[in-house]
């Protein structure tokens, strides 16, 4: 990141500490080469570029900083987020990350979120390799294969997380988990569990099912009712959930790739569930028969 520059900066005197909010130089200058680097990550080629992302908000900030600091760059608060949020920064500070004070100002012009929380901090990318993954032995994973949205493939990430599957796979066609829409949209669940990026569907798809993992696709249309009795056997041995897209499901080349297609009752008048709303239902269905013991 930039060095900050005599106007951008503040001062309420005394020197700035690695590690903590340091309370007494304070960046103020929107127009400055290190706030224009921040927002700059929120475009999807900047971020591919410097291999970075933006976690907005105290709760992903938290997380990053409590799961995965070493993937922490630095962070941003201002003085309102620092007295409501003491915790989180000094956690960042014992973790020796650097930890700067900004104004409001400065603090909305780093993102695109409407209302900022006033923290954000500025992370590496978490790729793992899909090899890595699957050399683990995975029990349960999750694939999206051409999900778009931002807040449904950060929704499907936290359910993922709330049940404790082993990763989550998503294709090159998909959205971008590092988007920051993506990134609020997990609540901190994207630095609790492996996530794989940018992978061929077929290829991905082949890799998973030639490490013995039954691939089971989530389709509106499906062949079989996730209550049966044999699809839920199969939930009790290695599996991964295939997810298509939101609003045309999945493509027959896709669906020809896995080994059941499954849909999830309806026994009101819905129509259908949305893509996070099925995923949830399927990956909980899996945790029962993988965690009997823990079903409640």
């Amino acid at each position: 990141m930039p060095s900050s520059g005599p106007d951008e900066l503040r001062s309420r005197g005394g020197d700035h500490h690695r590690g903590r909010p340091h309370g007494h130089v304070v960046l103020s200058n929107v127009r400055s080469e290190r706030v224009r680097a921040v927002r700059a990550l929120t475009r999807r080629s900047v971020r591919e570029r410097e291999q970075a992302f933006l976690a907005e908000g105290p709760q992903a900030v938290r997380e990053a900083v409590a799961h995965r600091p070493d993937v922490v760059r630095e962070v941003y608060a201002t003085a309102t987020a620092r007295e409501r949020h003491e915790q989180i920064l000094q956690d960042a500070g014992d973790a020796g990350l650097p930890v700067h004070e900004v104004t409001d100002e400065v603090l909305a012009a780093m993102g695109d979120t409407r209302a900022p929380q006033g923290m954000v901090a500025v992370c590496r990318r978490l790729d793992v390799s899909l090899d890595s993954v699957l050399a683990e032995g995975p029990r349960l994973l999750c694939v999206l294969t051409h999900v778009r949205d931002p807040g449904n493939a950060g929704t499907v990430l936290r359910g993922a997380d709330a049940v404790g599957a082993d990763a989550v796979v998503v294709s090159e066609a998909s959205v971008d988990v590092y988007n920051p829409k993506v990134v609020r949209s997990t609540v901190g669940s994207l630095f609790h569990l492996p996530v794989v990026t940018g992978v061929d569907v077929a290829e991905a798809l082949e890799a998973v099912r030639g490490s013995g993992i039954r691939l089971i696709a989530a389709d509106g249309h499906g062949d079989h009712l996730l209550t049966d009795a044999a699809v839920e056997a199969r939930l009790a041995r290695p599996h991964a959930w295939v997810m298509g897209n939101e609003a045309w499901g999945m493509p027959p080349q896709t669906r020809a790739l896995c080994d059941d297609v499954v849909r999830v009752p309806i026994h009101g008048h819905a129509e259908s569930l949305n893509l996070a709303m099925a995923a949830t239902v399927c990956l909980y269905s899996s945790a029962r028969m993988l965690h009997p013991s823990t079903a409640h």
